[in-house]
């Protein structure tokens, strides 16, 4: 072991995974990138974290809803621009030629090239920390997301993808409680 710079230690968490968040406010649709998500429990509450500098803060204040879409490798170059842009001055569905879809129960679109798509209500704004609490209400996931493997963020401006899937369901399943283990069926 070696000193680390303190002021990077959130590297060494931060691998993802990226999301892109779609939000509709102001008449129109937005989307963010956001690399720093979490999972709450295993009840569909999810974090993320942003705030006012992002074009999609007063549409995720405003609304309390959002899609939270997991994008694939192959998106990598549209996931950082995205980020690197305002949805203030930029249409990002036409500038990254997004393909969008009407959501179940949410105003916010789904995207059509991602390996998944949650649309979510905010139940709680942590505003000191820039948190956003989700319940997620509908999930969606692409039929042909086998073999697509979805993009983590170092923190550093690096991406790592999935390698091959290690299967150690029959080892955990003792210890998972017992509403757990059907899902992993």
């Amino acid at each position: 072991m070696q000193p680390f710079p303190l002021d990077r230690a959130f590297t060494l968490l931060e691998s993802g995974p990226v999301t892109l968040v779609t939000t509709h406010g102001g008449g129109r649709d937005n989307v963010m990138t956001i690399t720093w998500t979490m999972v709450l429990d295993f009840n569909a509450h999810f974090a993320i974290t942003t705030g006012p500098w992002n074009h999609s803060w007063n549409a995720i204040n405003e609304t309390r809803e959002c899609v939270v879409a997991i994008p694939c490798a192959d998106m990598l170059d549209t996931v950082v621009g995205i980020g690197l842009c305002s949805g203030q001055d930029t249409d990002k569905f036409e500038t990254f030629s997004l393909g969008r879809r009407k959501a179940d129960k949410v105003k916010a679109p789904l995207l059509s090239a991602c390996l998944a798509n949650i649309e979510c209500r905010v139940v709680e704004i942590i505003d000191a920390y820039g948190i956003v609490i989700l319940e997620g209400i509908a999930a969606h996931a692409a039929p042909h997301r086998d073999g697509r493997s979805p993009l983590h963020a170092i923190g550093d401006g690096t991406f790592v993808t999935e390698g091959p899937r290690l299967d150690r369901r029959m080892m955990m399943r003792p210890k998972l409680p017992p509403s757990v283990i059907p899902r992993l069926s």
